[in-house]
């Protein structure tokens, strides 16, 4: 049982923490953009439903950002405590970014403040407006800081080990390691269809349920165009993170797709399973793909499993990670681009109630895309906490109690989830859109 082992459990526990965190920390780094574009075009337009939009999103958007707090301290705990080892050859060199993360989230949480509570003390809705260019900073800044420490240990560079002490550290050339910009950027686009995903899955469900306001369309209608832009930009941004895999993880690439054997005009594989002589069957086989995904070139030789040492080759699960999420991604992406050119032509399936539950499905399914493009990254780097110097196993605590923390950890993250989904369904059935509407419009006049 997982109890009897420490490392075992320190690595489930730091699973379920990051797992539930990166919910809050998606909805943290992409609703304050979203909360931007649609109360400038509010200004712009001079239109109350834009506005509202930006109002109702920030009210449910303090609530995660509360929930978000306590997962992230928790996640900074765990890390220290769980891997002490880690943090201890580390430390040194990765201390500036967890510093400077927690910087720009209390600069985004001072202004989200001042911005919540300030609604109706502007006359003039652009200065309000202000407000939010630095929650949306910090947000980004926030995710820009945590990322660069996974980058770190995805590629550590900057420090030297001699005689198994860290020497000649550089912290700058730590933060900007060669996994660094795809990781981020990946990081932040993806957040940022997430999230647009995520409302537009809320509005649509409005519709379904009976609501033909004009409020819940153009709430649809901004999000998925939102979601379109993002979605291709993740999936771009993904075609770079293949080439970065195969130039400096090449062992990570290869698992993730099961290429077992270094060849030219390798295949990419979808789905499948794997016989007892690792060949794998029932998969969706893409001619070329794989090549070209890892150096441009439908004929370049793509590096194969069995240029690595076995303890060092990542567990194959990782390759349904994968699967899950280029597939959800894909569908997010013609899901919006029908959506738009749909709506653009005037087509009636974008009113069907069948599509709009796809829309609904857009949600869940981005934060499930998001799960496992973490679980790729990290379990991808098995057996490596800092890839290539500290494995798992020398990097975690010695404690028989880690087994009990993940129980209790469990049962706290089932507390503030369900906490979570009863406050914000409490707040927005208490101030619907149609009351709020009515109050907004009789304060026009401060918004001259």
């Amino acid at each position: 049982m997982f109890f009897d082992d420490p490392v075992l459990s320190s690595r489930l526990l730091t699973l379920l923490t990051l797992s539930f965190h990166i919910i809050y920390a998606t909805i943290g780094v992409g609703v304050p953009l979203m909360i931007m574009i649609a109360q400038w075009i509010g200004i712009k337009k001079n239109d109350d439903h834009y506005i509202l939009m930006a109002r109702r999103w920030a009210r449910g958007f303090v609530v995660t950002v509360a929930v978000g707090v306590v997962t992230g301290t928790a996640m900074g705990l765990q890390l220290s405590l769980l891997w002490p080892n880690f943090m201890e050859l580390a430390g040194n060199i990765i201390a500036l970014p967890l510093f400077m993360e927690v910087f720009a989230f209390f600069f985004e949480a001072i202004f989200l403040g001042i911005y919540v509570y300030t609604w109706d003390r502007f006359e003039d809705q652009r200065k309000h407006f202000l407000l939010l260019i630095p929650v949306a900073l910090g947000a980004a800044a926030s995710a820009l800081f945590i990322t660069i420490v996974n980058s770190f240990m995805n590629s550590p560079e900057g420090f030297d080990i001699i005689n198994g002490q860290l020497a000649n550290a550089n912290p700058i050339a730590a933060m900007f390691t060669a996994s660094m910009p795809t990781k981020v950027s990946h990081v932040i686009a993806t957040a940022f269809m997430t999230a647009a995903f995520m409302l537009a899955s809320i509005a649509a469900f409005k519709l379904i349920k009976g609501s033909n306001h004009v409020y819940h369309k153009k709430a649809l209608h901004l999000t998925m165009k939102i979601g379109l832009v993002f979605s291709i930009a993740a999936a771009l941004i993904g075609d770079f993170s293949g080439k970065y895999l195969a130039e400096h993880q090449p062992e990570k690439l290869a698992a993730a797709e099961w290429h077992f054997v270094t060849e030219e005009g390798a295949p990419l594989l979808l789905y499948g399973i794997l016989d007892e002589n690792n060949e794998a069957q029932y998969a969706i086989k893409i001619p070329l793909a794989l090549s070209i995904l890892a150096h441009g070139l439908p004929n370049a030789e793509v590096t194969g499993l069995d240029q690595f040492p076995k303890e060092e080759i990542p567990p194959l699960i990782i390759h349904y990670f994968f699967d899950v999420m280029v597939t959800i991604g894909g569908l997010m992406i013609l899901l919006a681009l029908a959506y738009v050119i749909g709506t653009k032509r005037g087509w009636n399936f974008v009113k069907a109630k069948w599509y709009r539950w796809l829309i609904v499905l857009s949600g869940p399914l981005s934060f499930l895309a998001i799960e496992a493009g973490w679980w790729m990254a990290e379990v991808g780097r098995q057996p490596w906490i800092l890839r290539g110097i500290m494995t798992v196993e020398e990097a975690a605590t010695t404690s028989d109690h880690v087994g009990l923390m993940f129980v209790l950890f469990a049962i706290l993250y089932l507390i503030l989830g369900i906490g979570t989904v009863v406050v914000l369904r409490r707040i927005f059935k208490n101030s619907p859109v149609e009351r709020e509407l009515e109050q907004l419009s009789s304060q026009g006049g401060e918004r001259q």
